[in-house]
This record gives C-alpha cells, structure tokens and sequence, in this order.
C-alpha cells in the first residue's frame, strides 16, 4: 500500500468514535455526579428527620413537617437538576414514616439539563430513602 491512499484515515475514525466517546464520557460523568449526590443525599435526609421529625414544635403538623424537611433538602443541595419529594406515612403506634426521593434530571458536563445527546436518551436518576422517628419521643428512632 501506498501512503496516499491512508491519508485521511485518522480523520474518518475520529469523526466516527468521537460521539461515542462522548455519549460515554455524559453517561460516567452523571453516573459519579449521581453517585454523590446520593451519599449526601441519604446522610442529610436521616439528619433532617431526626432532628425536625423526632421533636416537632408544639402544633406541628405532618405536612409542616414534611415542608420543613422538604426546605432543609433545597438549601442543602443547591442544584437546578435536583428535586426532593418527601412522603410520610404511618408505621405503628406513635412511629412515621419518612420516605424521601431525590431525582437527578442528566446534565452535559454540568453545562445545561440534557434529555438527549447524538440520539441516546439519558434517563432521569432516582434514589430513595426511608426513615421511622417517634414523633413523641425525641431521639426514638425505628
């Protein structure tokens, strides 16, 4: 072969592999973002519960709670591609259940909100966390 004939070669591969690389490099990047943000996600939502939910103020309600717990998640997590949603439920007795979900919309490198890139689509991430507190015994955790 002659070298004429393999110029341009390199050219053809890069502009073949690079969205593949790409696509590749979003995906792991979210995946370790989310990864994170689940970490801090489960230790934050245990302390919140346990320190506005097992000692309530006098007249507070469930739903007061469960806004107030809602509030110290977005001022913990300062991110425009994080929601928070709190559920309670109840266990037995005096105990509640607290469920909490993060959801992590993808993003391009941190630059914007992505549903797609080349065609793939990226799927928002869940992530759920439970917790029981007696709500009249402060520090009684199930």
């Amino acid at each position: 072969m002659a070298i004429k004939d393999q110029t341009g070669q390199a050219t053809v591969e890069l502009a073949v592999l690079f969205p593949i690389v790409i696509i590749i490099a979003v995906i792991a990047v979210n995946a370790l973002l989310f990864f994170g943000h689940c970490a801090s996600f489960d230790r934050t939502f245990r302390q919140v519960v346990s320190t506005v939910a097992s000692s309530p103020a006098a007249g507070q309600s469930t739903v007061n709670t469960k806004a107030l717990i809602e509030n110290a998640l977005h001022e913990n997590f300062q991110n425009n591609n994080l929601e928070f949603e709190v559920a309670v439920g109840e266990v037995s007795g005096h105990f509640k259940n607290f469920d909490g979900t993060i959801k992590m919309y993808p993003t391009l490198f941190g630059l914007g909100l992505k549903k797609e890139i080349f065609g793939v689509s990226l799927p928002t991430l869940n992530h759920k966390c439970q917790m029981a507190v007696d709500v009249y015994k402060p520090g009684v955790i199930l």
